[in-house]
């Protein structure tokens, strides 16, 4: 596990909006066409204090100033749906939240109108994947134990810091499956990350698988 570098991230007042735009960056950097990356997200002082060698394995010091450090996880298994996988996570008390991002296609609303119709899952994910109005998306979505919840949307075509959009309703179906890591019990009606979700943007753009 790693933790996510700090330098030229933007600075946010919100403590998980700030770790939400963090882990963008970072995967910015790494570029696009990634698989799925999960984090956990802890409490950057009890952590240096509880845990000073790993703190300082992620180069946490005095002078960090984050309140919330992002810590990447193992990679999520090649070929196992993230509805699935993320039903059989349990995260121990020092975790605070956790975050994933994830890659999907969107198309604008206006594409509904020409959709057709009885299409199962895989011919949707078709469709849409050979549509001339597709866009790519990266969809950064954090929750906290606590109940809140944020999100950062970057545009492929739009690939720049500035036009990356935050909001905590962006996408309530992923954020609805992360905070179900924190429950006993799945919940029900969580909307699973792999399968298709709406995603609440001006113009209410639809993500697809």
């Amino acid at each position: 596990m790693t933790n996510l570098p700090v330098d030229g991230t933007p600075l946010a007042a919100d403590p998980l909006t700030r770790a939400v735009l963090e882990i963008d960056e970072y995967s910015a950097g790494l570029g696009w066409d990634q698989p799925a990356r999960l984090f956990a997200l802890v409490d950057t002082a009890k952590l240096r204090a509880q845990e000073p060698s790993l703190a300082a394995q992620l180069g946490i010091d005095d002078s960090t100033t984050t309140s919330l450090t992002p810590v990447e996880q193992d990679e999520i298994p090649a070929g196992v749906p993230l509805d699935e996988f993320l039903g059989t996570i349990a995260w121990p008390d020092a975790v605070t939240g956790c975050a994933l991002t994830v890659e999907r296609l969107m198309l604008p609303p206006s594409a509904e109108d020409s959709e057709p119709a009885g299409m199962d899952e895989a011919q949707l994910a078709k469709w849409v994947a050979e549509h001339p109005d597709r866009q790519e998306v990266r969809m950064t979505v954090a929750v906290l134990r606590d109940g809140r919840r944020e999100s950062a949307l970057r545009l492929r075509e739009k690939d720049s810091t500035s036009e990356v959009l935050t909001g905590s309703a962006l996408v309530p179906g992923l954020a609805e499956a992360l905070a179900a890591t924190f429950e006993a019990f799945t919940a029900v009606g969580a909307a699973p990350p792999g399968r298709a979700v709406r995603v609440r943007l001006p113009g209410a753009w639809q993500v697809t698988p």
